[in-house]
């Protein structure tokens, strides 16, 4: 995430999971003296990121950070190699490898260069785009972020996006009247029945039709920046919405959308295309896990078959975030989703021991 940015969800959603609540967003910000609220003030990332670094200290002293450059078969489990050549043979691997392999870019942008076009992702900072112009393309909480950022460090911006118009998330605060909590009841993943179930029944969700679970995790809690960041983006900078990208082409430094919007053709001119389009879960780019391995791992939409333990097809291979999401909802791509996975992974891990 770009410096400047904030979390969409709430404070008391933002915890990162520990088998006691020992060490809360909440009690970091009171031990760091920080403004905190549990519902209605957003998170500043530099917050969320010294929360997560303290954690670590205090929860997880002995991390290794060496990243992992092989994981393979062997006939009593796993093979596991990391970048500095330790090998680590275990019966069981989980896999937690968050989003950071799954960046989505559309097919129209997609086999460029990154100096001409990039996923928001690659970027903690936008200040190399002052005076320049760019096109971010998406409409959810990271285009609007990045957009609005860019223009606040002297970029010139323009916002494309398919969707109609630019949905704000609304804001929301307690307390609430006993009728709007009836109808709307407050969950880790938003406000509505819809998504209180995706909260509290990940397990119902994992034995509906695969058809309903795909559309489920694809149109439940699309695209919604942050309600605070409406004035930073409305009547500020150019916003293109209900427009398809054609293609792209270069031409004398320069890069040329060719744009349908609202069904008319236009271009739009930029030095750069940031492409803001989110993520998509894809066994084959975990490209750590050996090939023949990855074979192994029954997929649906491209992401891995898991039993209600989180386990693949291959025997004590588990995967947890945002992998999971097909099976287990859209819980699963957020923190609060946490506490679930981590509880059913760590019975069933004691259980194989």
């Amino acid at each position: 995430m770009p410096q400047g940015m904030s979390l969409k969800s709430e404070g008391f959603a933002s915890n990162i999971y520990d088998p006691e609540d020992s060490f809360t967003l909440a009690r970091f910000c009171r031990d760091a003296e920080l403004p905190y609220s549990d519902v209605g003030d957003p998170v500043a990332l530099q917050t969320f990121v010294a929360y997560g670094l303290e954690f670590q200290r205090r929860l997880v002293p002995d991390l290794d950070t060496a990243a992992i450059s092989s994981i393979k078969c062997t006939d009593g489990g796993y093979r596991v190699m990391s970048e500095t050549g330790e090998v680590i043979a275990s019966k069981c691997v989980v896999i937690a490898a968050g989003i950071s392999h799954f960046s989505h870019v559309p097919d129209a942008l997609a086999g460029f260069p990154s100096e001409i076009v990039s996923h928001s992702s690659a970027h903690s900072n936008l200040s190399r785009f002052r005076d320049r112009f760019v096109a971010v393309v998406g409409a959810g909480a990271s285009a609007v972020d990045v957009a609005a950022l860019l223009h606040e460090q002297g970029a010139k911006v323009h916002l494309v996006a398919r969707a109609p118009s630019i949905e704000f998330h609304e804001p929301s605060a307690e307390p609430r009247p006993i009728f709007q909590r009836m109808m709307a009841p407050r969950s880790g993943l938003g406000v509505g029945w819809r998504s209180k179930m995706c909260t509290d029944l990940p397990l119902l969700f994992r034995a509906m039709p695969e058809r309903f679970r795909l559309r489920v995790v694809k149109r439940h809690l699309g695209p919604a920046p942050g309600w605070f960041m409406k004035d930073r983006v409305v009547g500020q900078f150019p916003v293109h919405v209900s427009t398809e990208i054609d293609n792209l082409t270069a031409k004398d430094g320069r890069i040329h959308l060719n744009v349908r919007e609202r069904g008319q053709r236009r271009q739009i001119v930029v030095d750069h295309v940031i492409a803001a389009t989110g993520y998509k879960p894809d066994v084959d780019r975990l490209t750590f896990i050996d090939e023949g391995l990855r074979r192994k791992i029954s997929r649906v939409d491209r992401a891995p078959v898991l039993t209600s333990n989180f386990e693949s097809s291959a025997p004590h291979l588990y995967f947890v975030g945002l992998a999971a999401a097909n099976c287990f909802g859209p819980l699963a791509r957020f923190a609060y989703g946490a506490r679930f996975a981590a509880e059913r992974v760590s019975r069933r891990l004691a259980r194989v021991a």
